[in-house]
């Protein structure tokens, strides 16, 4: 109990950085200088008033200077990656795979914040992701079940160039019949980097799972606000963490062996 409890502060504490990632990475700022501060008054944030969760409720969702709201979402990715990082160690334990999977779950996240709001995906996590999981696959066999680092690599291109060939496939497809960018490159960047840490076969579901979850978003949003586009990312990540907690459930029901 006292681990999981140590591990969902953590994760709490990894995810308040994960803030000052999803707002500093599209403007192509550091996310180390300057230290926090506020986006609307730009004065910075006292460390007690930087605690996660606490701060957020004591201030009443207010900056303590400028009393201007602070966005809800603060709260969401602190909480989000918490309980990320609790079912993690759940799941693995304090093991390599967790390491590598809460370094790959955060990496979702930020992806995900950022495509919603700005509908891009830096190069930094998709790319930078990509070389992330093709050097974690050689230096940690187990990740992909492979009893050498060489035969690890392999599974890892493998899985990238299987997630990244689906999404661009499809890209191609969809700017035939709809005779426009149907997919971003983006999209096809951040499957390459899940298939580097999935494999192709968990990579293949999760293409196949996230188009459920973003038709129902997109009708939706068609039909409320006339969006033509929405964005991928968020729904591509949503898929992949469904193939890594339960793909080999899902796989062995359809019949299909890992």
């Amino acid at each position: 109990m006292f681990t999981a409890i140590l591990v969902f502060i953590v994760g709490s504490v990894v995810g308040s950085f994960f803030n000052v990632c999803i707002h500093r990475m599209p403007q192509s700022e550091s996310v180390v200088f300057p230290r926090s501060y506020c986006p609307k008054c730009k004065k910075g944030i006292f460390w007690y008033d930087n605690i996660p969760f606490l701060s957020y409720l004591f201030l009443r969702g207010r900056c303590r200077f400028c009393h201007k709201p602070i966005s809800f979402q603060y709260f969401l990715v602190e909480a989000l990656t918490a309980f990320s990082f609790l079912i993690l160690y759940r799941t693995f334990g304090l093991s390599g795979h967790f390491l590598i999977y809460a370094a790959w779950f955060g990496a979702l996240i930020v992806a995900s914040f950022i495509d919603l709001e700005h509908q891009i995906i830096p190069d930094e996590i998709s790319l930078g992701g990509l070389a992330a999981g093709l050097i974690v696959s050689a230096l940690y066999p187990p990740l992909h079940g492979s009893p050498t680092r060489w035969l690890s690599l392999w599974h890892a291109a493998i899985g990238a160039l299987v997630g990244g060939g689906a999404i661009y496939l499809i890209g191609v497809f969809g700017n035939f019949v709809f005779k426009k960018e149907s997919m971003g490159g983006g999209d096809v960047k951040l499957l390459a980097m899940v298939g580097s840490i999935l494999g192709w076969k968990f990579t293949l579901l999760a293409f196949f799972i996230a188009p459920f979850f973003g038709s129902v978003v997109g009708i939706t949003l068609k039909i409320r606000k006339g969006a033509e586009i929405i964005p991928y990312g968020p729904f591509l990540s949503l898929g992949s963490v469904i193939a890594l907690l339960w793909g080999e459930h899902i796989l062995n029901y359809l019949g299909f062996i890992r």
